[in-house]
């Protein structure tokens, strides 16, 4: 039987007609490794008579290298594509397959399952509607199954057809098949999904993928084909807001200014009213505009130019919304954060965080908590290690537009981007802004950063000191202290030891403690510039992303990073508390330099070479840069 229809030219017209009506359903396979997802994916095209000539030539066998035989073709190829995943027999990147039948039109994004492409199984599962996981029939429900499970949850997929594979090799007996749908079905109680089919299926052989199977008589279910023809998704809600994120300020001449970007959701038409989302800025929308022409409506997913009746501040990462119901604009908000990098995530770090058409600075400020995958479990965490799931309050530098996910999933979600490798190390999906947003505001003062300067006769400064313990740091900072001050400078020294026995008293010395014990005094060196001082900041402060996150906290030109060169053998041989030896020894732990890491700066204002000169030599070097920064202002 082919799902192919066959048609007389002369109803082609009536065809293209009948095929654009058909619904369209998004959906992911998902599972663990070797689950067979590939295999299924090929199998229902294979079967369906879904593959062209040309692809079917192009596969292997499955008798290729580490397959059982030579007879039957290896499926698997028609999604994993690329050579590294051929070689492997593992699925890396997602493989979308766009396929129709007679009954309904379908989205397919076969994904990973291994949990280092966990990041690529969340890309393919954030559009779908529905999802497939696998299990194999002898395994029975893995970790990352339930892991799967949850993130499809999480990401608001509501329908799941539970695939149990490779019932052939537990001799398609019924007692397997009940025994993993009734495990299965405990464990997803808590998730919340409208729907769960389960269906024992062989991907090898066909069994179930698009008929039944004469080998499962005690099914009575559908075969997974037809399931998928005939699923009922969720009734559409009730259409959701207008929602149009700015990507482009389209300035063609001056007689020109449009706004383009993707409708988001709901829609939009000539004269209807709109507001600016971060401004509150008002207007109306004077045209839609397209290449191929003029519109009089537009609706979600349509890339669209806007040219409003006013001229308005709205440019890229900015939303022009409906007025009745606009998005939470806020720069402090609550979300879940699913975690895809090695290096672990840490409150206090800095990162790049990108939603739909902006990008600004964030905090990690609080990890509420990490959810465990097994049990759904609240569990106090300090930090989120790779593929784990937790609860975070997120500061962004500048205030940004959004909605809840559950509300609206296009506007809801944003990724974590490393500042240094530019890599996507989270995903994240925003619940609600917090309170403390609306509630905290800057204090504006008559008297202001300026004016204490002014009356100290001096520009603020915050000198940064980084380096290795025992390099020097102190010693040389407490030099230039004196020096300045016996010049009548305003100065305070901020010494990594001294601040510990206050205000960072509760901080250990794990990688998370380091990095909050640097924002912490990155705060305090920008409200004292702010008082006009030149501050003095002695820390080891071992990691770029911290110094990164210091620097952008004061104004241009005010943060002076000073790198104090101290070879690992010198500093030990100095050991001035005695610390390298007990390091060494093993009884510090997390002790920079030796079993923590220290990241040089790359790009200091100054490079301090303590082997070279005495601690008196370098501080008159700074002293002799800050005159010259002097005199260039």
């Amino acid at each position: 039987m082919s799902y192919l229809q066959s048609v007389p030219p002369h109803d082609l017209e009536a065809h293209l007609a009948d095929h654009d009506s058909k619904s369209v359903l998004r959906f992911i396979t998902c599972g663990s490794v070797d689950d067979g997802k590939s295999t299924l994916i090929g199998r229902l095209l294979f079967d369906a008579k879904l593959i062209f000539e040309d692809q079917l030539m192009n596969l292997g066998r499955v008798g290729s290298p580490g397959a059982a035989n030579g007879e039957e073709i290896d499926l698997a190829l028609l999604l994993d594509g690329l050579e590294a995943e051929r070689e492997q027999g593992i699925t890396i990147d997602v493989a979308y397959r766009y396929f129709a039948t007679s009954k309904r039109k379908f989205i397919v994004a076969d994904t990973p399952g291994h949990e280092e492409y966990t990041r690529n199984m969340v890309t393919g599962a954030s559009t779908a509607d529905l999802a497939v996981i696998l299990i194999d029939s002898r395994q029975g429900i893995l970790q990352q199954t339930r892991r799967h499970s949850y993130i499809v949850s999480l990401l608001g997929i509501r329908h799941v057809v539970l695939a149990v594979n490779k019932v052939d090799l537990v001799e398609f007996r019924q007692s397997v098949f009940d025994e993993i749908a009734r495990d299965y079905g405990a464990f997803a109680k808590k998730l919340g999904f409208a729907s769960i089919q389960t269906i024992p299926i062989s991907a090898r052989f066909g069994d179930n993928v698009i008929s039944a199977s004469p080998n499962t008589p005690w099914y009575k279910g559908p075969a997974l084909l037809e399931y998928l023809e005939t699923v009922q998704l969720d009734p559409p809600e009730a259409e959701r807001p207008f929602r149009f994120p700015v990507q482009l300020v389209m300035r063609p001449n001056a007689d020109f200014r449009g706004y383009a970007g993707q409708i988001a959701s709901g829609r939009i038409s000539v004269g209807d009213p709109v507001v600016v989302a971060k401004s509150g800025q008002r207007s109306s929308v004077k045209a839609i505009v397209t290449y191929d022409g003029n519109l009089a409506t537009a609706a979600e997913g349509e890339a669209v130019t806007l040219v409003l009746a006013d001229e308005v501040d709205a440019s890229r990462g900015n939303m022009v919304v409906a007025p009745a119901s606009r998005p939470f604009v806020a720069d402090q908000f609550q979300a879940h954060v699913i975690w895809f990098d090695a290096n672990p995530m840490l409150p206090g770090r800095s990162y790049i965080l990108r939603t739909e058409t902006d990008s600004v600075s964030a905090t990690v400020t609080a990890l509420k908590h990490q959810v465990n995958i097994n049990s759904f479990v609240r569990e106090a965490a300090k930090s989120l290690q790779m593929n784990e799931v937790g609860v975070c309050n997120i500061s962004t530098q500048a205030p940004i537009a959004f909605d809840a996910y559950k509300e609206n999933r296009a506007t809801g979600n944003f990724i974590f981007v490393d500042r240094v490798t530019n890599a996507t190390v989270g995903a994240g999906l925003i619940d609600f802004p917090l309170r403390r947003a609306d509630n905290v505001h800057w204090q504006a003062t008559d008297v202001n950063k300026g004016a204490r300067a002014a009356m100290k006769s001096q520009r603020p400064a915050v000198l940064w000191f980084t380096g290795l313990s025992g390099s020097g740091k102190s010693t040389i900072a407490n030099a230039l202290d004196r020096l300045l001050h016996a010049r009548g400078k305003h100065t305070y020294m901020l010494d990594g030891d001294n601040v510990r026995h206050g205000l960072n008293r509760d901080l250990g010395f794990t990688e998370a403690d380091r990095v909050e014990n640097i924002r912490r005094v990155a705060e305090v060196a920008k409200l004292m510039a702010d008082a006009g001082l030149i501050v003095l900041v002695s820390f080891i402060s071992p990691f770029r992303d911290e110094r990164r996150m210091a620097r952008e906290l004061m104004e241009e030109g005010e943060f002076i990073e000073i790198f104090v060169d101290t070879p690992l053998e010198e500093c030990a041989r100095r050991d001035p508390k005695g610390l390298y030896e007990k390091a060494l020894a093993g009884k510090i732990a997390n002790f920079t330099g030796v079993s923590s890491p220290y990241e040089a700066p790359e790009n200091p204002e100054l490079h301090l070479k303590t082997i070279e000169d005495d601690p008196i030599a370098l501080a008159l070097k700074i002293e002799a840069f800050l005159d010259g920064q002097m005199e260039t202002k």
